[in-house]
C-alpha cells in the first residue's frame, strides 16, 4: 500500500503520541543511539524562504547532508514565484524534482495552498501564524532538562504570535502548564486558543492567560519569550516597544521571583536589551543555545518521519 502523504503545518496536525515519538526520537538521534546517517541517501529537500534564516536554514540543510541527502536553497524572488507564478504551478513542479518542500514564508494560506497541490510532503519552517518545527525541539530541550514533559510549567511572557500559538498547541498535546502573559492588544489567536483549551482536556494541562507577568511567572520551571517585533511587523516597532518595555521584558529579578529554580528560554534572534537582558541570556540558568542546538536534532527527526 502507498505511504498516505503527510504534512506538517502546525502542531494541531499530530497527535500526542506522534509528538512523543518525535521527542524520543531525537533524543536517540543526539545521543547517537541510531544512525541516521543513511536515511536521506538520494533524497532532496526543497527548501523556499520567503523570510531571512539562521536556525531553520542551517539545521535543515546541515540535517539533510549529514543524513546523506541534499538540500536546495530557494529564495521566493529567485523563483518564479517571485515574478508571479501561482503557488499551485509551483508546487506542481517542485513535487516533480524533490521529495519534500521546507517553506518559510509570511502566510500560513501560502503554505496550506503548497501543501493542497503538492504531492510531496510539505514542512512549515515559520509562518505569520505557526512555527511547529521550533517549538518541536523545543519540547525535546525541556524533555532533556527535566525528564519529562507532564506537569512542568511554562510561562510565556511577550507577544501572542506564531512562536506563543504553536506553544499553545504542543504544551496542550503533552500535558505542560501554560501561563501567558501578553498585552491586551496583542493577545494570541482565540481559535488556537480554544484549540488549545480541547487538547488540554484530554491531556490534564492548565492554560492560563494574564496581562500581568508577575502572575504568570508564579511557579514557573521555564520562562519562554520572543522578539517583540518579528519579521513583518517593523512598522509597528515604535508602537511595539512602548507597549512591551518595561513590564514584559525578562529579567534575572522577574526569573526569581517564580519561587525556584526557573529556566530561561528563546526561540532567537534575540534582541538584547529589549524582549530580555544580556544578564539573563548569559546566565546559567539560560538553556538559549541548547535550543538552538536541538533544532538540527529535531529536523533529522522530523525528515525521517515525513521523507
Amino acid at each position: 500500500m502507498a505511504k498516505v502523504k503527510r504534512d506538517l503545518l502546525t502542531i494541531a496536525d499530530l497527535t500526542p503520541e506522534e509528538i512523543w515519538d518525535l521527542v524520543l526520537t531525537t533524543d536517540k538521534i543526539k545521543k547517537g543511539v541510531i544512525d541516521v546517517s543513511r536515511d536521506m541517501e538520494g533524497k532532496v529537500l526543497g527548501m523556499i524562504f520567503q523570510k531571512p534564516s539562521t536556525r531553520t536554514r542551517v539545521s535543515f540543510e546541515v540535517a539533510m547532508l549529514q543524513m546523506g541527502g541534499h538540500a536546495l536553497y530557494l529564495g521566493w524572488q529567485t523563483l518564479q514565484l517571485g515574478r508571479g507564478e501561482s503557488i499551485k504551478d509551483t508546487a506542481r513542479v517542485l513535487s516533480r524534482y524533490v521529495d519534500g518542500i521546507m517553506a518559510r514564508v509570511y502566510s500560513q494560506n501560502d503554505l496550506v495552498e503548497l501543501a493542497s497541490y503538492a504531492s510531496v510532503p510539505v514542512i512549515n519552517g515559520l509562518s505569520d501564524m505557526y512555527h511547529p518545527v521550533q517549538i518541536l525541539s523545543d519540547l525535546y530541550t525541556i524533555y532533556e532538562a527535566f525528564g519529562k514533559l507532564y506537569g512542568i510549567k511554562i510561562a510565556y511572557v511577550g507577544d501572542g504570535n506564531n512562536v506563543a500559538h504553536s506553544l499553545l498547541l504542543g504544551a496542550s498535546k503533552v500535558g505542560i502548564d501554560l501561563a501567558l502573559a501578553t498585552p491586551r492588544d496583542y493577545k494570541p489567536d482565540e481559535k488556537v486558543v480554544e484549540m488549545a483549551m480541547e487538547f488540554a482536556e484530554t491531556s490534564g494541562s492548565r492554560i492560563e492567560l494574564y496581562e500581568d507577568p508577575l502572575e504568570a511567572v508564579k511557579g514557573a520551571d521555564v520562562i519562554y519569550t520572543d522578539t517583540f517585533v518579528s519579521m513583518g511587523d517593523e512598522a509597528e516597532r515604535d508602537r511595539r516597544l512602548k507597549t512591551f518595555l518595561p513590564k514584559y521584558r525578562v529579567t534575572m529579578d522577574l526569573i526569581k521571583s517564580t519561587g525556584k529554580k526557573t529556566y530561561f528560554m528563546h526561540c532567537l534572534p534575540a534582541h538584547r536589551g529589549e524582549e530580555v537582558t544580556d544578564e539573563v541570556m548569559d546566565s546559567g540558568l539560560s538553556i538559549v543555545y541548547d535550543q538552538a542546538e536541538n533544532r538540527l536534532h529535531m529536523q533529522k527527526a522530523v525528515l525521517r518521519w515525513l521523507l
